[in-house]
């Protein structure tokens, strides 16, 4: 009943607010009878009750819808219209001719543009960057998409965008027959001018499990540092006698929604080596040192990155964070890469424990990370864990 909604209609919630004021005031008379009973509700004075607060509520939601609908043609938010042909300019129309709904429209964003589209007065943003600078200039505050945003590789990709900048998203589906499966479709319906419209919410949005989230990967993540401190400075120590200077290893990765950050590693190449940000990295690296090829191999090098996990840079666990030029590259190539970035990057991950790491298929691991976030839970996120854990000492047991 609180979610945003761009026609709420306090009579339509009739229903629902007598519901729960019923379960409220239910609730009341039966503790009130078990604490004292002479005090005990009658039927009348109960049922008296539920309708003066649900007849009370309504009236006071019919206020207030009406006070944001005058606010809303006062000072209407700029939006973004997302999707191809007739559908997006019969969304911007509405959005134009009807003031009410308190969104004017700014421009057309289609990744795809028919040369014959009819766009009226508005302009035609055919590219991310006009996409993003549309955004930035006109403070653009909401996006509505005429399709799922998971239509096509290039309109899911602004998802991120618009994310971002702090836009709303909505679905108005003029044909009525969408079907989201990334983004998660919020109740009840609504409706911009008969079109079907809904709120979309990225998966998962659940806010206080990712807020769990957070606050179990910083407190893991500062005991495995304790925990880890005399592990990281032999390893530490290893890397500076055998290979020279310049211990921590750092290189900008990319994370949430796109957000670049610099990761921390222990150097495993020789220190006349350079990593390039554009070359790719397999096994068996003529550039990489014993101690280095044994830091790789169990996974020590990547201890550092449990600081990123407390500065919030990345999760525990989460898809693998990948450079700049070759996420670019994977999003043109693999369908569903850059959909990755749905949740925090990490240091493990359901792709790793199933064997996808270093130089194996990019298309697999992109479909069991997006498999991750889709089914993504507490519990999925300690299993990972104890599998990565498994898996560690399986590798110490054998090299021993």
């Amino acid at each position: 009943l609180y979610r945003p909604r761009l026609a709420p209609s306090a009579v339509l919630e009739l229903p629902a607010l007598v519901g729960r004021s019923a379960v409220l005031w239910c609730a009341a008379a039966a503790v009130t009878a078990a604490l004292a009973p002479a005090r005990a509700m009658g039927w009348s004075m109960l049922l008296t009750a539920v309708c003066l607060q649900a007849v009370l509520v309504c009236a006071g939601r019919g206020i207030a819808n009406q006070l944001h609908r005058r606010a809303a043609v006062r000072r209407p938010a700029s939006t973004l219209v997302v999707g191809p042909g007739a559908g997006a300019g019969a969304v911007a129309a509405a959005l134009h001719n009807r003031p009410e709904f308190g969104l004017r429209p700014v421009g057309l964003a289609d990744t795809a543009p028919a040369a014959d589209t009819d766009t009226g007065a508005l302009p035609l943003l055919a590219t991310h960057e006009d996409i993003r600078r549309a955004v930035i200039q006109n403070s653009v505050r909401h996006a509505v998409f005429t399709r799922p945003p998971e239509a096509d590789e290039r309109t899911a990709s602004l998802v991120r965008l618009f994310h971002d900048h702090g836009c709303r998203l909505w679905l108005a589906d003029p044909a009525g027959t969408a079907k989201v499966t990334g983004m998660r479709l919020a109740h009840p319906a609504d409706q911009l001018w008969g079109y079907a419209v809904q709120p979309l919410l990225p998966r998962p949005a659940r806010p206080l499990e990712r807020w769990a989230k957070r606050l179990i990967d910083s407190a893991l993540a500062l005991v495995a540092l304790l925990a880890a401190a005399p592990v990281m400075l032999l390893c530490a120590a290893a890397v500076r006698l055998w290979d020279g200077p310049g211990v921590i290893f750092r290189q900008e990765r990319v994370g949430l929604y796109g957000r670049p950050f610099t990761l921390l590693k222990f150097r495993t190449l020789r220190a006349d080596a350079h990593e390039s940000a554009t070359r790719w990295t397999v096994a068996g690296d003529c550039r990489m040192s014993t101690v280095g090829s044994f830091l790789r191999k169990s996974s020590l090098d990547e201890l550092p990155q449990l600081w990123n996990v407390v500065r919030g840079d990345m999760s525990l666990v989460g898809p693998r964070p990948e450079r700049p030029f070759f996420v670019a590259k994977f999003s043109t190539v693999h369908p569903g890469y850059e959909a990755r970035h749905r949740m925090p990057v990490g240091i493990t991950g359901l792709a790793q424990i199933n064997g996808l790491r270093g130089d194996t298929s990019i298309e697999d691991r992109a479909r069991f990370d997006n498999h991750y976030i889709d089914t993504w839970s507490l519990w999925q996120d300690l299993w990972i864990l104890a599998r990565t854990a498994a898996s560690f000492f399986r590798f110490r047991l054998g090299g021993s």
